[in-house]
């Protein structure tokens, strides 16, 4: 019984496991049972995009979209003003994302123009990336704007950043995922 003061937790009338049980039951009959030529499909889309299937079935799992498109920090790619070439292993990683987009957010002192040098062979676009300590609205009208320009639905996009100020920028653009760059560059 709910009333004034109650904070909607577990009841302690009897019968807690039966309740469990049924609510674990409701949810496993919620949860569909995939085909195996769509995981088949699936693995190999995972594949093209050189993601594990846990990975990648975790994003679709979250964002409810395919992966269209890479977003990634200057911090995930350890770039910095005074060295503004990718690191070789995080290079040879990024020629294998053929099957999607690549873009990057430039941080602060880096410019969009300071990663020209990498567009088209690696990056299709680059753009400015938000202010530190912007607020969520400034965050997200930056993120946005970065995405306006190849027209990618914010849905499919996977941010990958370094720090928690970039997954604060993914959650205020309500992008598909945000996904750690040693967990991307692992892969």
């Amino acid at each position: 019984m709910s009333g004034i003061g109650h904070n909607k937790g577990p009841s302690l009338e009897s019968g807690t496991a039966w309740r469990r049980h049924c609510w674990q039951a409701a949810r496993a009959a919620l949860l569909p049972t995939l085909p195996i030529e769509v995981v088949r499909l699936r693995v190999r889309r995972a594949a093209e995009i050189g993601l594990d299937y846990r990975t990648y079935a975790s994003i679709r799992a979250a964002s409810g979209h395919d992966v269209v498109a890479f977003l990634f920090s200057t911090n995930a790619l350890h770039l910095l003003p005074h060295r503004r070439e990718l690191p070789p292993s995080h290079m040879q990683r990024l020629q294998t994302l053929l099957a999607t987009g690549r873009a990057a957010l430039a941080q602060a002192p880096l410019a969009p123009a300071d990663l020209a040098p990498l567009m088209p062979a690696i990056l299709d676009h680059a753009a400015a990336a938000p202010a530190p300590f912007a607020s969520w609205a400034d965050a997200r009208a930056r993120v946005l704007a970065a995405l306006s320009g190849p027209g990618w639905a914010k849905g499919g996009v996977v941010l990958v950043g370094a720090t928690g100020m970039e997954r604060d920028w993914a959650l205020a653009a309500r992008l598909g995922y945000y996904l750690p760059s040693e967990r991307f560059f692992a892969c």
